[in-house]
């Protein structure tokens, strides 16, 4: 299954390229020389909240699983422990929301 997916990427990969390609060589003609440089700075604001929002993800997912698993352990400090993962999730997801600003901002400079 693994390889059919990759396979199957590659190909939409190859089968757009060509598409793309056609309409770029006519405006590439027409577009005066560009200024690439502040362009690292995009990509680099890019790849900071998108590593941001991931790691915020992975770790709300953990922490949703040790709640679930903590909860099947003692049910009856369900109330308790959901109230502590809420707050733990809210923190995280703060610290997250705080790097991706910071990333954004990032651009202007």
């Amino acid at each position: 299954m693994k390889k059919i997916t990759t396979l199957a990427l590659i190909a939409a990969a190859a089968a757009t390229s060509s598409v793309f390609a056609q309409g770029a060589a006519a405006a590439v003609a027409a577009a005066p020389v560009a200024d690439f440089k502040g362009m690292g700075v995009g990509i680099g604001a890019g790849i900071v909240g998108g590593l941001a929002v991931l790691g915020a993800g992975l770790g709300i997912g953990k922490i949703g699983a040790s709640a679930n698993e903590s909860t099947a352990r003692q049910p009856e400090m369900g109330g308790r422990i959901f109230t502590n993962m809420i707050l733990t999730a809210a923190l995280v997801e703060g610290v997250a929301l705080f790097a991706v600003v910071v990333s954004l901002l990032g651009i202007n400079k």
